[in-house]
This record gives structure tokens, sequence and C-alpha cells, in this order.
């Protein structure tokens, strides 16, 4: 099955990674609104093929950073993203796989320790800030940004090591076995639950994102049962 991406496909596929990393990993700064509004990242961010969450997600963003005010609305997006990611209590779109998993809804359970096989097989580690489980939302578009890097890298680079075809399945099995199963709900449990239009347009864009990634790598996401 031939699989090609444009090198400016994937830069794009990798600026995404790169941005939904930070959204999902850390809190938001005011910093961070302020590059989104200087940048125009909402009327900037990729249509991909024109699905419904690409267009509303982009709608959403607009709305939220015309309104912004930090001085009246950073508070409330950093207990949007608290109370959806993080805590206090249960978040209301755990953002680790296993809790949609794994029966008894532990942090570290079978499909964490698979993650953890599948990633020494091919050499992935983290140098994280704050520690965080291996199967955080946040660190697989982490290792997607690192991946579509390399593909850059090796179809621009004549001397470059990568192997594409390797690389390409390694994208493939983690989107099939690792992170689609599960990734979905977690975002839809994001789409409702969003106090904000920013975390709203965030699980939207997130969500069309991964469909993106589901067509360009012509993946079918593995069947699982979810507990939650």
């Amino acid at each position: 099955m031939s699989i090609e991406q444009s090198v400016e496909q994937l830069c794009e596929y990798q600026a995404v990674a790169r941005i939904l990393h930070n959204l999902f990993c850390h809190y938001p700064e005011a910093e961070l609104i302020a590059n989104f509004k200087d940048n125009d990242v909402a009327a900037t961010w990729p249509e991909f093929a024109n699905r419904s969450d690409n267009q509303q997600g982009r709608d959403a963003l607009t709305a939220y950073l015309n309104q912004w005010d930090e001085s009246e609305h950073l508070m409330d997006l950093k207990v949007d993203y608290g109370q959806l990611f993080f805590g206090p209590g249960e978040p209301k779109a755990i953002p680790q796989g296993s809790a949609y998993l794994g029966e008894d809804q532990v942090h570290f359970d079978a499909s964490t320790i698979a993650l953890i096989d599948f990633y020494k097989q091919y050499g992935v580690s983290f140098e994280l800030e704050m520690p965080q489980p291996v199967d955080h939302i946040g660190l697989f578009f982490s290792v997607l940004d690192s991946s579509f890097a390399q593909l850059v890298e090796a179809k621009t680079n004549p001397e470059s090591d990568v192997d594409e075809q390797q690389l390409t399945q390694f994208i493939q099995v983690l989107l099939q076995q690792h992170m689609l199963p599960w990734a979905g709900r977690c975002l839809e449990l994001a789409k409702i639950n969003a106090e904000t239009d920013f975390y709203l347009a965030i699980a939207l864009l997130a969500n069309d994102y991964l469909a993106e990634l589901t067509d360009a790598f012509k993946v079918i996401p593995m069947p699982r049962k979810l507990f939650r």
C-alpha cells in the first residue's frame, strides 16, 4: 500500500502536532493566546479535507480570540483546562489512554505497557519537564511531531539515514493500535464538557487532525472496548 505525502503536507502535520502537544500538556498562559492572535492561528490553521469539525473548530477559535481579554478570561481558561484534563478531582476528559482501555481504570495497565514496549522497539524516549504517563494524549502529539520532522528530513536531505518506510510504518501502528482506539472518545468528552470556546475549538481541531492522519496514512483503527 503506497503512502506518499509532500514535504508541505508533512510540515503542516508537524506544526499542528507541536501545537496540540503544547496545548494538551500545559496549562494555558496569556502569552499563548497572544501568540495565537498575533499569528492569526484560527485563519491559518490547515483546512485539510474541509470536514465539519475543522470548520466548527476554526469558527470557535475565531470567536474566542476575538473576545479575548486577559484580565477577564485567563483564569476561566486555566480552570477549563484543569477541569478537562488535569484536576483537581477526576478530569472530565482524562488524557491518558489507560483510562479508556483498562477495565480497572488505573494509570499504568496492559495498554500502557504495550505502548512502552512499542516505543522501546523503535528507540522512542522522552525528556519531560513534568512526569506524565507515557500514554498522555499530549505525548502522542509530541511523538508525531518528531516523526513528521524525521520524514521531512528524509525527503529533503539526500544524505539522511532515516528509513522512510520504517518510520511510516511506525506512525501507522502508533495511530492504529495505540492512539486512535481511544483518543476520539477523549476528545468527544472534551468537546462535551468544555466551558470555553477555546477548548471546544481545540477538541474539534484535534479530532479533525486525527481524521486527516487516519486518511493520509490509510489507517483502520483497531477496535477496542472502551470503559468510559
